[in-house]
């Protein structure tokens, strides 16, 4: 493989153990900011630069996870790890103001904190249950937890169930142990050519080829699913079918039809996720209840209200569910009692339900400010969804649009940093309304976002 530029000139006597890893990130870091890496190019494989260093293959590992975190580099599953626009990933303040965050994912704060405070007075009353939540629980979680989930899910169309639920430590947790469960190092997982960022992560640490699938305006396209489980004898399928993340889309239920019967012949196991579904008062019904005896519906409260409790709800076949609760009995041995508590108080009073309604209210809002800065652009867009899909025009390229609109004091998501396994990533970015402090600082950050768009990128920028 061809080295990148200025790495292969680096000398071969490693520096001493204890920094090691500090010092191959300081030195490609430099290289990135001086300019000898150029944004998009790709660096060379972690067994490449071990060799050539004289180092093991884990030090190398932990510099480029040093990159990464720094924002300089960007992993790609089973592709490599490539250079960033600098400026483009962590939010790092700028000189004078901190900036517009328009990239990160977060429920846009409501009446948690009250709602918080009056269940936290109702438990201090309640000495028993105290006791009882200071207590070992069932790896599945308590009964009454349990079934306070399987009733929120009916909403996706599920039984109601609780003998097909667990409670987790938000939706993250159950797909960490749904995946340590069905698969093993070199296992394909299938997923939308843009998929969760959380997912390619966890699939990057399980060693799992990632591979992504075709899609269109209504998301993941059957025949693309059909051709790629026969071509890579894949088991394996997560995707997000309504309100996805960055696209915006959702499966039409013709269409969730039609995935479900390619499930079903071809021997798949599905990992959904209708996490931001939770903001819909009537979500379509999960592809899951279409094959349930071959999914795991992974659901949460993050998105939608105080991500703070980290309260997930997987339901899943009995035999199937008690197997993941088996590998999180050997990660944390359950999950801790106090949290679903809170969570099942408010389901029960209704509470969950209130606050939900007020945080579609509030995307609503931050909706009609981003259609008003916006107007004339092209983007997609849901209604109750607080994200963007905002296609670049020319002769912009997302990494140096990206790290232009950073210089101008706001944040976005490239594409890149959802694109799954060896998909190429169009040049378009996603614009998260929700973490903007009000909706007067998201039209700032929307009105500059437009005058970018509406400059020409700087020679040293282009792609």
């Amino acid at each position: 493989m061809p080295s990148a530029p200025g790495v292969a000139d680096t000398p071969q006597t490693p520096p001493t153990t204890a920094s090691t890893t500090a010092s191959i990130a300081d030195m490609l870091a430099q290289k990135i900011r001086d300019g000898q890496l150029s944004a998009g190019e790709k660096l060379p494989a972690h067994r490449v630069l071990a060799q050539r260093l004289g180092v093991p293959i884990s030090t190398v590992s932990r510099a480029y996870a040093r990159l990464e975190q720094q924002g300089l580099a960007a992993a790609r599953v089973g592709d490599g790890t490539y250079v960033r626009a600098l400026g483009q990933g962590a939010a790092v303040p700028v000189p004078g103001a901190p900036p517009i965050d328009l990239a990160h994912n977060v429920a846009i704060p409501t009446d948690e904190v009250e709602s918080l405070r009056q269940v936290l007075a109702e438990l201090s009353l309640d000495p028993a249950c105290m006791a009882e939540l200071l207590a070992y629980q069932p790896e599945t979680g308590a009964l009454r937890h349990r079934q306070a989930g399987a009733d929120w899910l009916r909403r996706f169309g599920t039984t109601g169930d609780a003998n097909r639920v667990m409670v987790t430590h938000g939706a993250q947790h159950g797909l960490a142990g749904v995946l340590r469960t069905l698969a093993k190092p070199g296992d394909t997982l299938l997923t939308e050519s843009l998929s969760y960022p959380g997912l390619l992560a966890l699939a990057r640490s399980l060693r799992l080829q990632v591979i992504g699938l075709e899609m269109d305006g209504d998301g993941l396209l059957p025949d693309a699913l059909d051709k790629a489980a026969h071509s890579f004898q894949a088991k394996l399928l997560f995707c997000s079918p309504t309100l996805h993340s960055p696209c915006a889309s959702t499966i039409p239920v013709a269409r969730r039809e039609a995935l479900a019967a390619v499930i079903r012949r071809r021997g798949l196991w599905l990992l959904e996720d209708v996490v931001h579904a939770a903001v819909l008062e009537q979500p379509p019904p999960a592809i899951s209840t279409l094959v349930p005896e071959q999914s795991f519906l992974l659901a949460s409260l993050s998105k939608v209200m105080a991500p703070g409790l980290r309260v997930g709800y997987l339901e899943a076949a009995p035999e199937w569910r008690d197997k993941v609760a088996a590998s999180i009995r050997a990660d944390c041995w359950m999950v801790a009692p106090l949290m679903p508590e809170i969570a099942t108080r408010w389901l029960a009073s209704g509470e969950v339900e209130r606050l939900v309604s007020l945080q579609r209210q509030q995307i609503a809002e931050r909706l009609a400010v981003a259609h008003q800065c916006l107007a004339g652009w092209d983007y997609a867009w849901s209604a109750h969804h607080p994200h963007l899909w905002f296609p670049l025009p020319e002769p912009w390229h997302a990494s140096p649009f990206a790290a232009a609109l950073r210089q101008a004091g706001v944040l976005v998501r490239t594409a890149e940093q959802f694109a799954a396994g060896r998909s190429r990533a169009p040049h378009a970015v996603r614009i998260s309304l929700n973490t903007a402090t009000s909706p007067a600082q998201l039209d700032q950050g929307l009105r500059t976002l437009v005058q970018v768009l509406q400059s020409s990128p700087q020679a040293d920028m282009a792609p």
